[in-house]
């Protein structure tokens, strides 16, 4: 199940003991069957040359099928989809007689992981950082532990390195400003990204910082919502709105608010789609997978506004 032999990638070994938020877990072999439960888990397992049995469906389009940063390491295999985000199906997992279950990057709770423990080895979300934000370095290292591949993560890790550097060389003028990533999900109601949601440290990683007051607003959540008399959090020097309506742009245009700001008023904003292209689900994912093409994408868009 793996596409990658020991030989070639520096096997661990084992057992191996993981820590994580309920606990610790040791993984006595190198696992063959890994089922993903965590929303992106199934990116850094791809990106080692494993192929997990059994995934969870984030956004409804089948998690292997249409990335175009991942759908080639699938190479034509099809995971047996174990739930949704929240909602998972106990029977489908153990039916898949898995010998590691990852919820690295997921709000699993005391009675889930209790569950999915009675049925294999589970690994869950870091106990360093909130629900959904565990960092895309730490992901990629706690899953390249737990199938025995550290040594192939960290050398993942540090080609992903030297990309946001040659961003950061590339536009110098990133370096300080302000920015901030926003869903306006309903006419006059925006979520605001934490710093700590995989959106927000991405923009960190090319340069530009997020306000503490919306961390402070956020508090332990991925996001502040907020209605549109707040939206002096979001005047920025760089604002990102990330959307799934094709009428968002003029939605957020038409918002009397939103048009007083500075940021709207000097052109500083860009509208990425979440897909048609993915490029806003490159940005949510924000893995060792998808940050190559939101890279790519992304920063010359970035680049151009407000200039």
């Amino acid at each position: 199940m793996t596409g990658a032999s020991p030989a070639s990638t520096g096997e661990g070994a084992f057992p191996v003991t993981i820590g994580h938020k309920y606990g610790s877990t040791e993984i006595t072999a190198r696992p063959t069957r890994v089922v993903a439960v965590g929303l992106t888990d199934q990116e850094p397992l791809l990106a080692l040359g494993v192929k997990p049995v059994g995934v969870v469906d984030w956004f409804g389009e089948r998690p292997f099928g249409s990335w175009p940063w991942s759908k080639d390491l699938w190479a034509g295999v099809e995971p047996e989809i174990v739930g949704e985000r929240g909602e998972l199906n106990f029977e489908k997992i153990a039916g898949l007689k898995p010998d590691l279950i990852l919820a690295v990057y997921s709000d699993l709770t005391q009675e889930q992981y209790d569950t999915l423990s009675k049925i294999a080895p589970t690994v869950a979300q870091s106990p360093d950082h909130d629900d959904f934000a565990t960092p895309w370095k730490e992901m990629t290292r706690t899953v390249g532990q737990a199938v025995g591949l550290e040594d192939r993560a960290d050398e993942l890790i540090a080609a992903i390195d030297q990309k946001f550097a040659a961003a950061r060389k590339a536009n110098p003028g990133f370096e300080g400003k302000t920015a901030a990533v926003v869903d306006p999900y309903e006419p006059g109601k925006y979520a605001v990204f934490a710093p700590t949601d995989p959106r927000s440290v991405f923009l960190g990683e090319i340069g530009f910082k997020v306000p503490e007051e919306i961390g402070t607003l956020a508090g332990s959540e991925f996001a502040a919502e907020i209605g549109s008399e707040r939206l002096d959090l979001v005047d920025v020097d760089r604002l990102l709105f990330v959307t799934s309506a094709p009428d968002a742009e003029a939605t957020v245009n038409a918002d009397p608010v939103y048009s007083r700001l500075a940021v709207a008023r000097e052109g500083r904003a860009l509208f990425v789609p979440y897909e048609t292209p993915p490029v806003g689900t490159a940005l949510t994912f924000n893995t060792v997978l998808s940050i190559p093409y939101a890279l790519d994408q992304l920063v010359p868009l970035i680049a151009k506004i407000g200039s």
